[in-house]
């Protein structure tokens, strides 16, 4: 505390006048005040942990202002400023709470707000200001804590002071009802990305060449400019060196209107066409790619009793957040104002501020609302915000000088952005007379999303990215003589992260396949697992055993009806579901969901839970729906109707179990994704008997 003090002479001097004066009742705001915690002069040294994959070097001593993430306002209201985007995960509610519960403030006037983007609130594990790889309780944790944490012993300390009292016998009680951000949320107050505006703003679409890459030859502009509204007709460049023509209009219908009425002729690049993509891969998963794990002998297969062939095929996925993308930037001769819903607030500043030609010191970029994004708003290449601005550049060339909001349709984002990499696996598994494991050969094809990214040059090592193997090289379960290899061919499509990454695939194959093998071993398959994990794997046993107690697992189901298993380790997190399906035709009916997470300590069990059941759903809409195809370059899909998300009617009942834990918290916002679709397609075999190798999943082909 001293060394504190010592760090902020004014909050010194304050305590030497309390130690003089008169005991007396101190109320919450006095105390902030003479604290410092008001006005921002104290500074806490906090020490904070390396969490994550991305994470390359020792995490460096940082020091954090408090009145950078603590505002009290005159009326005892605290707001929390959050360092994270707001989209739909819930940091809202769980950010504030680990300052407020350790300040033990009035949880009635506690308020949060997006934080500026500034290096103050960068990423603990990265160093640069961002949201991704449910990291942010994780990262964040011990930083607010120890904020706030902090923040009391300050209050605690001044009070002893003036009173004379020792400090042991001093403690702090308040309330317990937290009113943040739910509120707005429901009744619809609260501003997303795209709701926002500026005096004399002007809205721009912009038409994007059908096949990435393409460019502009020829415009026939004349019937756009006649609409009502329509300003101006402008080419500008867009991502990945294309280019392309934006509407400026004075509302969006305008926009959209004379966008639809342009006549561009293109100059495009060959483009992909899926069959013929799918063969090449299949061509490359029956060869030896770069290898990723090499344990024993690869010549042990071939003693093998018996060996299990698989092969396994998945689509391009995109991200189809509910809000589709949208940029206000509001460009002046000496500084900007950007606002989105950004995951990538330092990167984005930076690039955006190149597009400009400012310096990221005159970018000021508000973090909004995002109705969410998974992975599409967290882009190493900020394209649709460096997008924006180039609209706006073009518009001030133009003699146009407003603010701009360039929005993307959907058909926009799902035509033109960035997806999930499609992937082929090809697996041969040696088997002994019991049906044990003895040799495993694992290929995996697909493009690599880091290639050509900040994160490259740690996180591509030999050719191989570690974002395409992730569980599978670090797979729980006793697996001998493992070898795995990866190819990693080039394609003209933008691939990007998606919710749970590398795992969205990897989960799926080893959890079917280790279902497999408990058949030919004529083994329950959660028994199975119990006794093919290794000995230090105890958070999945907790989430087996929890999952088998939950779901009635050794209970009859209905009859048409079967259950399923499946559980995989992500972000730090292990999530595990048991399914119970019947089929109806040549449709996978899913009618209900028992999961089970291993978070560490759940700071909000109703976002753990809320995750969870969030992260199924987006999996399973993949798992019986998603499917991205290309012909010619051109993506076949545009909405909703042919690129379906889970429907009400096939919502199944879902119920999430936290495992006890005492541990530090690990991610909830994306674990609960890679199980589900393996927990059902290891329900359909116990069900028909019947492998599904491809998904999304197609009975008929199976």
């Amino acid at each position: 505390m001293d060394k504190l003090i010592q760090q902020n002479p004014g909050a010194a001097e304050v305590l030497a006048r309390l130690s003089t004066a008169a005991p007396r009742k101190l109320g919450r705001r006095e105390f902030f005040r003479a604290t410092g915690l008001a006005g921002g002069g104290l500074l806490l040294g906090i020490a904070l942990p390396a969490g994550h994959r991305f994470a390359q070097a020792q995490q460096q001593r940082m020091v954090y202002p408090p009145a950078a993430f603590v505002r009290i306002a005159p009326d005892d209201t605290v707001t929390v400023l959050i360092n994270k985007l707001e989209f739909g995960q819930g940091v809202m509610t769980a950010m504030p709470m680990l300052i407020a519960e350790e300040l033990d403030c009035d949880w009635n006037k506690v308020r949060a707000e997006h934080a500026p983007a500034a290096q103050v609130y960068a990423h603990p594990g990265f160093g640069i200001q961002m949201t991704g790889g449910s990291t942010s309780i994780a990262s964040s944790y011990t930083q607010f804590r120890t904020i706030g944490a902090s923040a009391r012993l300050m209050l605690l300390q001044a009070a002893a002071a003036e009173w004379k009292t020792p400090l042991e016998r001093l403690d702090t009680r308040d309330g317990v009802i937290i009113d943040l951000d739910a509120r707005d949320k429901v009744n619809g107050r609260a501003r997303f990305s795209i709701d926002h505006g500026l005096p004399n703003m002007r809205v721009a679409l912009v038409a994007r060449p059908p096949v990435f890459g393409g460019r502009v030859a020829k415009v026939d502009d004349a019937r756009a400019r006649a609409i009502k509204g329509v300003q101006a007709v402008l080419t500008v460049t867009t991502d990945r060196g294309g280019s392309g023509v934006a509407v400026i209009a004075d509302g969006y219908w305008p926009a959209k209107q004379g966008r639809d009425a342009l006549a561009i002729d293109w100059t495009l690049p060959p483009g992909v066409s899926t069959p013929t993509q799918m063969a090449q891969y299949r061509a490359l998963a029956a060869q030896p790619g770069r290898p990723a794990r090499s344990d024993g002998s690869p010549e042990a297969i071939k003693t093998a009793a018996r060996t299990i062939d698989a092969e396994f095929e998945f689509p391009y996925l995109a991200h189809a957040s509910m809000e589709p993308l949208s940029a206000l930037v509001d460009l002046k001769s000496d500084r900007m104002t950007v606002i989105c819903g950004s995951q990538f607030q330092t990167i984005d500043q930076v690039l955006t501020a190149q597009a400009a030609e400012l310096k990221p010191e005159q970018v000021d970029l508000v973090t909004t609302y995002a109705g969410g994004g998974f992975g599409r708003r967290a882009n190493p290449s900020s394209d649709y915000l460096v997008e924006a601005v180039r609209v706006a550049r073009a518009m001030k060339t133009a003699g146009i000088d407003a603010p701009v909001k360039v929005i993307w349709t959907r058909e926009d984002d799902m035509q033109g952005g960035y997806y999930r990499p499609a992937h082929v696996h090809r697996v041969t598994v040696g088997l002994d007379a019991k049906g044990a494991p003895v040799g495993w050969q694992h290929v995996l094809v697909g493009q690599s999303i880091l290639r050509g990214t900040a994160f490259e040059k740690f996180m591509v090592k030999d050719g191989v990215d570690a974002t395409i193997t992730e569980g599978v090289v670090d797979t729980p379960y006793r697996l001998p003589n493992l070898q795995v290899s990866v190819h990693h061919p080039e394609a003209n499509v933008p691939v990007l992260w998606w919710r749970a990454v590398g795992h969205t695939h990897t989960a799926y194959v080893m959890e079917t396949l280790i279902d497999e093998l408990a058949a030919a071993a004529r083994q329950d398959p959660i028994a199975f697992r119990l006794a093919l994990l290794d000995a230090q794997h105890t958070r999945h046993r907790a989430v087996l055993n929890l999952l088998r107690e939950r779901s009635g697992w050794a209970a009859p189901v209905a009859k048409g009806r079967a259950r399923g298993v499946a559980v995989h380790e992500s972000f730090g997190s292990v999530c595990g579901h048991v399914v119970e399906v019947s089929v109806q035709g040549k449709e996978i009916r899913v009618h209900k969901v028992t999961s089970a997470i291993d978070c560490g300590t759940a700071v909000n069990p109703l976002t753990v839970e809320a995750q969870v059941q969030s992260a199924l759903v987006y999996g399973l809409s993949a798992a019986l729906h998603g499917r991205i195809t290309l012909k010619d370059g051109r993506v076949e899909q545009s909405n909703f109707h042919d690129y379906p998300v889970l429907r009400l009617p096939e919502m199944p009942d879902t119920s999430v179990h936290i495992v006890p834990s005492t541990a530090a918290p690990t991610g909830v916002g994306e674990p609960g994704t890679p199980p589900i679709a393996p927990a059902v397609a290891n329900a359909v075999f116990a069900l028909t008997g019947k492998r599904l190798r491809k998904l999304p999943f197609d009975l008929a082909a199976a």
